[in-house]
């Protein structure tokens, strides 16, 4: 059972933003201090990828673990109400992120998904990015 009001669990809802979110703005920020540039949201490409490589043909996601089911990840954990309309709309978001990175790689792109949980370790995160636009080249 729900420990909130169906009108505050809605506000609490309606706070969670899909752009521009605290992880978000922090592996932005971290890509962006390692000498890095990207596009945003580009909006043509499957999935709209929260950061976009062009030059590398490399997109990075940053999926948030209770949205994209996380597996074994304590912040993707079901809600205890209306567990039916959460396990489809979960299940449904972790199946159309996997259409949306075949598509991507069908077209030539590589794609990177960090977790949220992840961003709690920058210095692992920012190894895994440098590794994955670099990779054999060096360097940028």
């Amino acid at each position: 059972m729900d420990t909130l009001s169906p009108k505050e669990r809605s506000r609490r809802m309606s706070l969670i933003r899909g752009k521009n979110s605290n992880p978000e703005m922090k592996l932005r920020h971290l890509v962006h201090n390692m000498g890095f540039r990207y596009r945003l949201h580009v909006e043509s490409l499957p999935g709209t990828p929260d950061l976009v490589f062009p030059s590398k043909r490399a997109v990075i996601f940053l999926h948030g673990c209770f949205w994209h089911r996380h597996e074994n990840c304590k912040l993707a954990r079901l809600p205890k109400s209306r567990l039916e309309f959460w396990k489809q709309k979960l299940d449904a978001n972790k199946d159309r992120d996997a259409r949306d990175q075949k598509r991507l790689m069908a077209l030539g792109w590589r794609v990177l998904v960090v977790w949220e949980c992840e961003m709690n370790d920058t210095v692992r995160v920012g190894m895994s990015v440098r590794e994955f636009l670099c990779g054999s080249e060096g360097g940028e």
